[in-house]
């Protein structure tokens, strides 16, 4: 079968297709015929090895975080899907490789694809589905009647936190681009805020939570409004030794994340405001509450209209990491 592979963690982001075996699947895993495939930031920072703290992979590598496609196989132990399942995931950590035409998943990241998502829609949803439930979850804690702050909220990741916000009962409110200004209302969003007219730090205060898109450079101005025991969750900013502890990472990543992340730490809790960092984790079980909140709300993320097969994951990569999709890119296999 073909894959999209690296051979070692390079600042040329490029990945080469390769013939490699089917793989066989453990007790406990399902084969997935791969319908497609979606291409993700944290792609780029695979190919890098930019997260290799967190998760270092042999090589050679095939990358790729989230996919749809067909259950081919079940392992013997696997109950509750078969043969022909349509299904959708966000691979485990320590075993990704969504672009290939076959993958083996393990039976516990995976469900059922929402029957009003195509394949290619379905690509775009668990990555950004279990990143928004897991921080609003997990991380924030989150309880109805508390307020969240989503800058740099109009894009792929807000169509998914949205909704799983509004069903936990919180308030919304987010900035971005004006041109996505509708669809961002209409998945829920109580207030919109265009970036290029209105300055957030200027229009908002007292919010109880905000969950980051854009970076360190706005660090400072999101811990402003954020109320004193209020939380900032970031998706990019970097990790600190909260992270580190959350992950079960060894006594000296802890402290080298410790020493990494200690700036924010140190202006965080000089606000009276935890910093949190998240690096999504693969659970079928929470991509099952996701899918019933899309499934309810009838959400179908933005694709991008540019068409890619395998063959051209190289164009795919560099859209991302240079350009200005208009959606999710994905790569398709059928």
């Amino acid at each position: 079968m073909k894959a999209a592979q690296i051979n070692k963690y390079t600042k040329k982001v490029h990945a080469k297709i390769t013939e490699i075996s089917i793989p066989e699947i453990s007790d406990n895993q399902v084969l997935i015929k791969t319908k497609a495939a979606a291409v993700n930031p944290l792609e780029i920072l695979n190919i890098t090895g930019a997260v290799k703290l967190i998760q270092d992979y042999q090589m050679p590598l095939t990358i790729g975080n989230e996919l749809t496609g067909v259950i081919d196989k079940v392992g013997k132990n696997v109950q509750g899907f078969k043969v022909g399942d349509a299904v959708y995931a966000r691979l485990p950590i320590d075993h990704i490789g969504a672009f290939a035409e076959y993958v083996a998943v393990a039976a516990d990241a995976i469900w059922f694809l929402p029957d009003h998502l195509d394949f290619i829609t379905g690509a775009a949803v668990p990555l950004t589905g279990l990143t928004a439930y897991q921080g609003l979850h997990e991380k924030l804690n989150a309880q109805a009647g508390q307020t969240v702050f989503i800058p740099g909220g109009s894009g792929s990741f807000g169509q998914m936190a949205i909704p799983i916000a509004k069903a936990m009962g919180l308030t919304v409110i987010v900035s971005g681009n004006a041109a996505a200004k509708e669809r961002t209302l209409a998945v829920g969003a109580d207030q919109f805020i265009d970036y290029k007219t209105e300055n957030y730090w200027e229009v908002l205060d007292s919010v109880d939570f905000v969950i980051d898109t854009l970076g360190a450079a706005e660090f400072e101005r999101e811990l402003s409004i954020i109320k004193p025991g209020g939380r900032l969750l970031s998706l990019i900013t970097g990790p600190n030794k909260r992270f580190a502890i959350s992950q079960g990472l060894p006594k000296w990543k802890q402290f080298l994340f410790g020493l990494v992340g200690s700036k924010y730490d140190k202006k965080a809790k000089e606000k009276n405001i935890d910093y949190h960092f998240i690096f999504v984790q693969a659970d079928g079980n929470q991509l099952k509450l996701v899918s019933e909140i899309i499934e309810k709300n009838k959400i179908i993320p933005a694709i991008d209209p540019s068409k890619f097969r395998l063959e051209d994951i190289n164009q795919a990569l560099e859209l991302v990491e240079k350009g200005h999709p208009q959606g999710k890119v994905v790569i398709r296999f059928d």
